[in-house]
């Protein structure tokens, strides 16, 4: 379902992240269950609305059983929501993302007002590339066991083969994200030399090196969505969701240009990105754990010089699995909220090689507030 409501068009509702909270993301929280990881951000969220766990009309969230290693594991992080009584609960095995997307879906229906959406992921756990060849094509691919790295560094080679890019604009990437996540007290790394210097290392999969590949991160999120006038009382500047849609590249690799992302682009079209007349994104806040797919959703997105990709850092600064693509959509919603941006663009990702994309975007003015519109 795809949706371009400014102020309830054809009878649709205006929907707005009026709260994010995240953790402070960390290389291993040996010291704590999810459990305990996940409450304290689900505790602060609410609070920056004023609504108890009660007051919620939905709760959705994404996580991995692979990650924890066990069955059902997100119904043990039931207890930080709080299941009694009883509440209306939705689960998605996927990115965050996805289960905003399917939040925003219940509140554009009608069905709710209020939604809280939370994702988590301890990726310290166990070895997470050979967790991550689970996502692969059962009968054709993962057999093969390649490993995430391997099948990021093809990506990498095909760009570089192609002249799209080179190893040195990689390393800039990684340098200009992680000095970006100097300003973020919840990133995992922050600083970096220049490009030229990172170039000195050793290669991990070639083309790629330690800084073209994302930290290993345990962290959580979450973000409460609102409709109309609920989210213009919770929140002094919501940040509204104009459009948002996903969509899925073939899982066989072989078929695909690994060099674009078809997928990527048709999101963008349907979430309204490209609407004419419509301004570019201030701010692009892309779900790229590996530096060369921020080349790729460049290019799927049609960003120029007058955006700014991944102030916060981005997933090469954090990485939490599960939790990345919520967080990109909850950054650039915080930016929203607060006056930095007016317009802005968040991406996520599932899959090897940018497989399965989301796109959302985000605006301040509230369809009817003339002075606020870009």
């Amino acid at each position: 379902m795809t949706s371009r409501a400014g102020h309830s068009r054809g009878g649709r509702r205006d929907v707005a992240v009026v709260a994010f909270a995240q953790t402070a993301h960390v290389r291993a929280a040996d010291n704590l269950s999810e459990v305990e990881m996940l409450m304290p951000v689900l505790r602060e969220v609410l609070e920056r609305t004023g609504l108890s766990a009660g007051e919620i009309d939905f709760t959705c969230s994404g996580s991995c059983d692979y990650l924890a290693g066990r069955a059902f594991s997100f119904t043990m992080a039931l207890d930080g929501v709080g299941a009694w009584p009883p509440i209306s609960e939705s689960h998605v095995e996927m990115d965050g993302a996805w289960a905003l997307y399917e939040a925003w879906v219940k509140i554009l229906t009608g069905e709710a007002e209020t939604a809280l959406v939370y994702s988590y992921g301890k990726s310290s756990a166990g070895d997470l590339p050979e967790v991550l060849t689970r996502q692969l094509d059962p009968y054709y691919l993962a057999p093969l066991w390649p490993d995430s790295l391997s099948l990021a560094a093809l990506q990498a080679r095909a760009l570089i083969d192609a002249g799209e890019t080179d190893e040195r604009e990689l390393a800039g990437i990684a340098a200009r994200c992680r000095n970006a996540a100097e300003d973020n007290p919840y990133a995992q790394l922050g600083g970096s030399p220049g490009a030229g210097t990172l170039l000195e290392n050793a290669y991990l999969v070639q083309p790629l090196r330690l800084h073209d590949v994302p930290p290993v991160t345990d962290g959580a999120a979450a973000v409460v969505l609102a409709a109309g006038d609920t989210a213009r009382r919770l929140s002094g500047r919501p940040a509204w969701i104009s459009g948002m849609d996903h969509r899925i590249d073939p899982h066989v690799l072989g078929v695909r240009d690994l060099t674009d992302s078809p997928s990527t682009r048709l999101a963008a079209e349907r979430a309204g990105l490209f609407d004419p007349g419509a301004p570019p994104p201030d701010i692009a806040e892309l779900h790229a754990p590996f530096t060369s797919q921020e080349v790729v959703l460049r290019k799927a997105l049609r960003l120029g010089e007058d955006t700014a990709v991944n102030p916060s850092g981005g997933p090469l600064a954090a990485n939490p699995v599960m939790a990345a693509g919520l967080v990109r959509i909850g950054e650039a919603a915080a930016r929203v909220s607060r006056g930095e941006a007016r317009r802005a663009v968040a991406h996520a990702t599932s899959g090897p090689c940018l497989q399965q994309n989301l796109v959302a975007v985000l605006e301040s003015h509230d369809g009817g507030a003339e002075g606020e519109r870009a």
